[in-house]
């Protein structure tokens, strides 16, 4: 019955080939809200994370709540379900490259770096999410069945995290102080824990990711000699674009520097596709740039707050650690 339904969508009866959804549009959509999902749980989190540093100022505190949050939620939802695999396995590589050289050369400021590199995450997050999903489930009889209850359980986590948000932003203070609140005292104690294990978790997320899409480019070759011709522009390209974005960010402020990241790094991807690709994937990079927009718009008080990390504090940090 389902497959009946689907059928009647418009298809290539209606729209030219490259205009068609690469999935079921019912996938599609399942596969977005559950990245939407994890953008959501990821951003509550950070706020926690922030909060319990005490990093965040009074008139930031105000979270991205009521209609104006559901539709940035839902907008982001649709620009994942609309992003076809191959453009999201690309901003999954591109982003792990970038991810591993800035760590690599951060130094020093490391920790400060992690917490940027996180914020900045957002929408690659969820492509990370959706072209996983779409290697795991490829193939599967059931599959919208499966991606339900993935959709199902994000929501739940996503709807958790914000009440936990909500809580803390409200609560903790008084909470902790007077101790008799499980949830307070639990961050309380083990608070400092909550940024390594959001490291861990995207590092296990963006593994699994980095597999997923290597498979997904590599079925649209049909040879090695045309994979190659593919794979050494890219790397080229992308090596040349992270050394310069990375100086970009040291001389420019924050902010500044994370838009100006987000236009060279989807621009030479349009660049690349315009050379190698199809018109589908330029209509997916462009609407990458409005993803990455709607994510990043609306934390940039979270970039902001990370960049006013002294190295003071990082060495204040790392004696409480001790």
């Amino acid at each position: 019955m389902l497959s009946f339904i689907t059928s009647l969508l418009p298809t290539s009866y209606f729209l030219p080939g490259w205009l068609t959804l690469d999935i079921n549009p019912l996938d599609g959509l399942l596969q977005g809200l559950i990245g939407a999902c994890g953008i959501s749980v990821l951003c509550s989190l950070m706020r926690v994370h922030l909060f319990l540093e005490e990093r965040t100022p009074s008139h930031q505190r105000r979270t991205n709540t009521g209609l104006t949050g559901m539709l940035q939620f839902f907008f982001v939802t649709g620009m994942l379900a609309v992003v076809g695999s191959r453009v999201a396995s690309l901003v999954v590589l591109e982003f792990c490259l970038r991810a591993v050289s800035g760590w690599v050369t951060a130094g020093p400021e490391s920790r400060k770096f992690l917490q940027q590199l996180l914020v900045q995450s957002q929408f690659s997050l969820g492509c990370a999410l959706t072209c996983s999903l779409h290697f795991l489930h490829e193939g599967a009889s059931q599959r919208w069945l499966c991606l339900l209850l993935a959709a199902a359980l994000s929501w739940l986590l996503a709807r958790q995290a914000t009440l936990l948000l909500h809580h803390v932003m409200a609560l903790y203070k008084l909470h902790s102080s007077q101790r008799y609140c499980g949830i307070c005292i639990s961050l309380l104690t083990s608070g400092r824990c909550l940024l390594p294990t959001l490291c861990r978790t995207m590092i296990i997320t963006f593994s699994v990711a980095v597999v997923a899409a290597i498979s997904i480019i590599n079925q649209h070759f049909l040879s090695a000699a045309e994979a190659l011709r593919f794979w050494t522009p890219l790397t080229i390209c992308y090596t040349l674009l992270v050394v310069y974005m990375q100086e970009e960010q040291h001389r420019l402020p924050s902010s500044q520097a994370v838009l100006n990241t987000v236009v060279v790094r989807l621009g030479g991807l349009m660049v690349l596709m315009l050379t190698v690709g199809r018109w589908t994937d330029v209509l997916h990079i462009l609407m990458c740039f409005l993803g990455e927009a709607s994510c990043l718009i609306p934390t940039m008080d979270l970039l902001d707050v990370t960049s006013s990390q002294d190295e003071e504090d990082c060495a204040d940090y790392v004696k409480r650690e001790r």
